[in-house]
């Protein structure tokens, strides 16, 4: 095969197997996507680059491009063969989304890959399909779309009929679709610097040269957006310094809604990779002592890594699983407690489009009984006085509200922080009446999060 022919497979290919992987197995997108770093030492920054916008943009729209498909197959979507479903997905986005790919080559390469891949006979099917969809199907699809609203949105923005139901019945259809736009939307790489190395400006400077569109965030002080990087980000320089670590605006507002002190004793429950703890540490001037605790061993190798490159030494780190907790490694009590608790992730959609297809496997009751127990065992740690942070990266009432609402019935010694004398003007914006941090998407340009901070009485 001529080199210029084996360049257009490569990074198709390796989207089709993650996409594949996907449909069929537990994996997490972000753990696929390091597993291909990892393992395609041959790819070049293009084909990294490419690789990537299909994945992301088919598990996007997928929703979308399945009823594109279903407009010109004889059978249903579900009915074709899942290697030739994905085909059709990443020759369908590459037609009506990237602007770059010719429709003719998108065609040619789809057939090849079902040629190569799947059989002969596979490949009529497609390159019959894809061409009567690009004689019988435009851009604008806003003709073809069903008469209910409901429907029309879930094909339109691409989501499943229970996540349109349950925002249009809390939003309302106009700021449900708004949503799901916001959603939609390539997010820019969010990232917090990393204070005790350098400053937000410096470190805009740096990246500016090497990045597209820099800008810092806008409600907290920490954070920088930009777009296309020349290189992966864990490859820039001022990542291998310590200067940034990548998270976004909202995770970020969540360390600050806990505001730890200098020489104050915290626990981070839940830390996984150590992305708040680095925060946390930040916060602190590096003072004091910060229990990093997880059940995951991996998460926490890579954690005691990262604090490394931070430059960060307050951090004691200890293996626990809070559904058998064990305490004698740690403090009896916290002056500030952070429980960034297991969720839906219905609200960083936008940044892992793959949750949207994992929705009907997720019982948020069933999150909420966690989340609830989690909170139940980490107040017990917390100090008189001190304060309790419950945070979760999704917007739905059984995992925010409900849970806070429940934990304080039962926890009559706790009562909701609202006063935000403590907080700077911009996160303030961000707090309702209730005392509670609620980010939306389609509203603040940031991630979907909630949280909630909780005093224990003295």
């Amino acid at each position: 095969m001529p080199d210029a022919k084996k360049n257009e497979i490569v990074a198709r290919k390796a989207a089709l197997d993650l996409l594949n992987i996907l449909e069929h197995g537990h994996d997490l997108l972000d753990t696929l996507l390091e597993r291909l770093d990892g393992e395609r030492t041959d790819f070049s920054s293009e084909d990294r680059r490419l690789a990537n916008a299909l994945v992301f943009g088919v598990l996007r729209w997928r929703r979308r491009l399945d009823w594109i498909i279903s407009q010109n197959a004889a059978m249903a979507p579900e009915k074709i063969s899942p290697a030739i479903r994905n085909i059709l997905r990443i020759a369908l986005f590459q037609i009506f989304f990237l602007d770059r790919v010719p429709d003719f080559a998108a065609v040619n390469t789809a057939v090849e890959m079902a040629k190569r891949f799947v059989s002969i006979k596979s490949s009529r099917f497609v390159n019959a399909l894809l061409r009567n969809t690009l004689r019988k199907v435009s851009s604008d699809i806003s003709a073809l779309l069903p008469d209910d609203p409901i429907a029309a949105l879930a094909i339109s923005q691409s989501f499943p009929d229970q996540l349109i139901h349950r925002w249009v019945n809390r939003f309302g259809l106009h700021e449900a679709t708004r949503l799901c736009e916001a959603m939609n939307q390539i997010p820019p790489i969010t990232i917090r610097t990393n204070t005790l190395k350098t400053n937000r400006d410096t470190l805009k400077e740096t990246l500016g040269k090497v990045c597209e569109k820099i800008f810092h965030t806008a409600y907290v002080p920490e954070g920088l957006s930009f777009y296309r990087p020349s290189q992966p980000v864990d490859e820039l320089m001022a990542f291998e310094n310590g200067f940034f670590q990548v998270q976004d605006e909202a995770a970020q507002a969540v360390s600050h809604l806990l505001s730890p002190k200098p020489n104050e004793v915290i626990l981070d429950a839940c830390a996984g990779m150590g992305v708040k703890t680095g925060h946390i540490a930040q916060l602190m001037g590096d003072t004091g002592k910060i229990f990093a605790i997880d059940k995951n061993e991996n998460k926490l190798k890579r954690l005691s890594d990262e604090m490394v490159r931070l430059g960060i030494k307050t951090v004691n780190i200890c293996q626990i699983d809070l559904d058998r907790p064990h305490w004698q490694k740690l403090p009896a009590l916290f002056d500030r407690v952070l429980l960034d608790a297991p969720c839906s992730g219905l609200g960083v959609i936008r940044r892992n489009p793959d949750i949207k297809w994992a929705t009907s496997k997720k019982n948020l009751d069933r999150f909420a009984i966690r989340q609830l127990s989690y909170l139940n065992t980490i107040s017990q740690r917390v100090a008189p006085s001190g304060i309790l942070v419950y945070a979760v990266c999704t917007m739905e009432p059984e995992e925010t509200d409900g849970v806070v609402e429940k934990f304080l019935k039962t926890h009559p010694h706790f009562e909701i922080v609202t006063d935000v004398s403590d907080l700077f003007e911009g996160l303030k914006n961000i707090i309702d009446d209730k005392g509670f941090f609620r980010s939306l998407p389609h509203i603040h340009q940031m991630d979907g999060f909630f949280a909630a901070r909780l005093k224990r009485r003295s």
